[in-house]
């Protein structure tokens, strides 16, 4: 029996081969759109699940409470983790870690800049990386050694074996390899190249595990399976306040490793999601995509009802039931599923390593993993059972008597369906049209706000030890090239916060209204060289009394109530003397507010070396002179920059790539409605043949007959359109409010993708109809 339905339904797709290859192609996209978007959900969804213990680990969060603002702050006090072990049976281990650092080593001839973490003891224990060579134990039991990874390794010894091999690290210390582990997955959120123990018996180790205040590292927790984490957050809480009586502003709890990456969000200390938002987003894309072209082949096989109506009649005739013609109709449509499932694979394959350039990642598609064999199944499943259920329903519901006498009118009853099915097609695509360009204007609106300073023709160089004992010579070196108009340090980056704190004291600052600050240390020619605006006061000009003066924003200026701040003296573990008041700054997120910040002048504490090129002069070209000085003073590092723009474009990148990649699926999405709008007008003209003839011998010309044509699909995108402008209007504006700069849902952005569906509806039926229109009526009508 099996064998006999597979035989019609072959004989069928042979038969109608432009049915046919018209749903496959319409498939195959919608395939293709749908493994894509499922391998890159399945990415973000496992992120960090190759550690054994994900379930049970846990991130160490305060929420500061500086009323009325609340911040989540990951940072914790280094003694927080040992103090926290043997304290409570339900944790299990403990972790420190110092946050991302990027260090120089070096290796004979080749030094290159590496990624690093500083460790405690429980690492290896409580996260899972994979140990290629040596032993993680022997990493943790000496502070001089350090575990390597494996590209790393490669970089430095190429095939030679790095065990025991020695490093020297930022010019200054010596560390021997113990280890060598793979290389982090690519949804890991610890990403590095090294990996180092904390140096306990330093007097710097001894002295920050007595100090409770201060908070700038990682704490990590595993705990037993199934824990009580209310009654774990409650004695971390309770630990660190024991230690830290001062701290009363601050609240402890854990934050699961699951989620860690999709639910990294927090806005007034709660919770507001993350990347969920967009693995939501894509899954209901791809499924959208995927019923475009399931909706494709219902509209094209019930169109084409009428060449299969007597075949239906017969069967009946001849004894089959209905259940036997749906199992043959469901047949038909499962072998579609599966011939584009295969070529959707093969198309996959060929495309992936695009795809991974677009999305910045390294997917791949393994065609024996267990997973990977079970979704095949669902997908070819779903299509082939979504695709052929009305049409099955449809063809095999036709009355024998009435097919065989020739009293049946094929099509009729499918018009009201086909036509609502049509018009669910366009509604889901203006939708996604429409989203795609309000999700671009959200961007560039970003991006045109005003960020507070210029970042054009500004490089900002990393310092060290010996640029900042020689920088009053290389400042002096730069300005007489002629290329720079002037150079400032600071203690982090323009594009980054560094440090968060509360305000400090000044004369009516309320009892109970702390601030939470930024800080930055710079030195003279701050502004200038930022291109920042000073609305009141001055820069620092670097006389011996900017020791104790201090820069606010305009943003603190608001926040403090304060009227004429200059001049003004705040405590801040000294006294400073306001200064001048700046424009807001946009060093953190451009899509939150800018937040109260406090700059005081300190030169002897500087990360970066920020340099701003004369108008005209061209940042590129002028890197090379660059270079050569820096080199002079510092031979020993190798020389960096990052250029301003660049790495304030970055704030940007999840924004961009969600974009790009909505823009591809939403064309693709029309692309698909496309072609089965050219199907069904193909089927709809050869049924309207004749009818063509005749009103051509009567006088029709073929702009009438294209309009004939044309307007009973222009109806149905019309009525398409009516339905899904308020629906992107709703959906759009609440993502929208997220967003606390954010632009109004403009009707222009309707009224452009309206005309250019309809402009693409048109374009595909006159392309169709032309034939017929232009066709000898004699033909048409010889047989009449």
């Amino acid at each position: 029996m099996i064998k006999n339905y597979f035989k019609i339904a072959w004989r069928n797709l042979i038969r109608n081969k432009g049915f046919s290859l018209t749903n496959i192609l319409g498939l195959t996209i919608g395939m293709i759109c749908t493994i894509f978007i499922f391998l890159w959900v399945k990415d973000e969804v496992a992120y960090d699940k190759f550690h054994q213990n994900h379930d049970n680990i846990y991130q160490v969060m305060a929420t500061r409470d500086f009323k009325p603002t609340i911040f989540t702050d990951p940072n914790m006090v280094l003694p927080l983790a040992k103090t926290l072990e043997g304290g409570n049976p339900q944790v299990l281990r403990t972790v420190v870690t110092t946050h991302q650092e990027s260090h120089l080593f070096e290796y004979k001839n080749t030094k290159l800049k590496k990624d690093s973490y500083q460790v405690s003891d429980q690492f290896f224990n409580i996260f899972s990386w994979k140990v290629i060579k040596g032993s993680t134990a022997a990493v943790l039991s000496d502070p001089k050694s350090i575990a390597i990874t494996e590209s790393a390794a490669k970089a430095f010894f190429g095939n030679d074996d790095p065990m025991d091999k020695v490093v020297k690290v930022d010019n200054q210390l010596n560390y021997k390899i113990a280890a060598v582990l793979a290389d982090p997955p690519g949804n890991s959120t610890f990403k590095f190249d090294f990996i180092a123990p904390f140096d306990k018996s330093s007097d710097f180790f001894k002295n920050r595990m007595k100090e409770w205040n201060g908070s700038s590292h990682s704490v990590f927790i595993q705990t037993t399976p199934n824990a009580n984490m209310a009654a774990v957050d409650k004695y971390i809480d309770k630990v660190k306040h024991d230690h830290a009586k001062g701290d009363k502003i601050s609240t402890y709890w854990t934050f699961p490793m699951n989620k860690w990456h999709l639910y990294s969000e927090f806005k007034d200390g709660k919770n507001v999601g993350g990347m969920i938002e967009y693995v939501r987003m894509f899954t209901v894309i791809a499924i959208i995509i995927l019923l475009i072209a399931c909706v494709n082949f219902m509209n094209l096989s019930t169109a084409r009802s009428e060449k299969r109506a007597k075949e239906v009649g017969i069967r009946k005739t001849l004894g089959s039931d209905r259940r036997q013609l749906l199992t043959q109709f469901f047949f038909e449509s499962i072998i579609l599923a599966l011939i584009a499932f295969v070529l959707a694979i093969g198309f996959v394959y060929l495309l992936m390593p695009s795809f991974n350039l677009l999305v910045s990642k390294s997917l791949h598609l393994s065609i024996i993993d267990p997973f990977f064999l079970i979704g095949a199944l669902i997908i070819i499943l779903f299509t082939g059972v979504v695709a052929g259920s009305y049409p099955a329903l449809y063809l095999s519901s036709f009355n024998p008597v009435k097919v065989l006498k020739g009293t049946f009118a094929a099509g009729k009853s499918a018009v009201l369906p086909r036509r609502i099915l049509v018009v669910g097609q366009f509604v889901m695509s203006i939708l996604l049209i429409s989203a795609t360009i309000i999700v671009y204007q959200q961007i560039q609106h970003i991006k045109d706000k005003s960020i507070g300073y210029n970042p054009n023709n500004l490089i900002m160089i990393p310092s060290s030890q010996d640029i900042d004992k020689n920088y009053a010579a290389i400042k002096q070196d730069l300005e007489n090239t002629g290329l720079v108009t002037s150079t400032t340090r600071t203690s982090s980056p323009i594009t980054e916060i560094w440090w968060k704190s509360g305000s400090p004291e000044y004369d009516g600052k309320a009892a109970n209204g702390d601030i939470i600050f930024s800080g930055l240390q710079a030195d003279a020619d701050f502004t200038k060289t930022m291109g920042i605006k000073v609305l009141q006061g001055r820069d620092f000009n670097k006389t011996p009394g900017d020791t104790s003066v201090m820069l606010l924003n305009k943003a603190a200026v608001e926040a403090m109530k304060l009227k004429n701040p200059v001049g003004m003296v705040m405590k801040y573990g000294r006294k400073f003397t306001v200064a001048g008041v700046i424009d807001n700054v946009v060093m953190a997120s451009p899509y939150d507010p800018v937040e109260p910040l406090m700059i005081y002048y300190d030169p002897n504490n500087s990360s970066v070396v920020n340099v701003r090129l004369k108008e005209g002069v061209q940042p590129k070209a002028a890197i090379t002179t660059l270079e050569t000085i820096f080199k002079k003073y510092n031979p020993q590092n190798l020389f960096e920059y990052q250029f301003v723009d660049q790495e304030f474009g970055k704030k940007f990148l999840t924004e961009e790539l969600i974009s790009r990649i909505t823009n591809i699926f939403a064309g693709l999405a029309i692309f698909i409605c496309c072609i089965g709008l050219a199907g069904l007008a193909s089927f709809t003209i050869e049924k309207r043949f004749r009818e063509i003839g005749v009103r051509k011998v009567m006088g029709a010309s073929v702009q009438q007959l294209l309009m004939l044509i044309s307007t009973e699909f222009l109806k149905l995108v019309a009525i398409a359109f009516v339905i899904a402008v308020p629906l992107t209007w709703y959906l759009m504006s609440n993502w929208l409010k997220k967003y606390t700069y954010h632009i109004d849902v403009s009707v222009w952005v309707f009224a452009a993708v309206g005309g250019l569906i309809l402009l693409l509806t048109l374009v595909v039926v006159s392309l169709n109809t032309m034939k017929a229109a232009l066709a000898n009526p004699v033909k048409s009508l010889r047989s009449e």
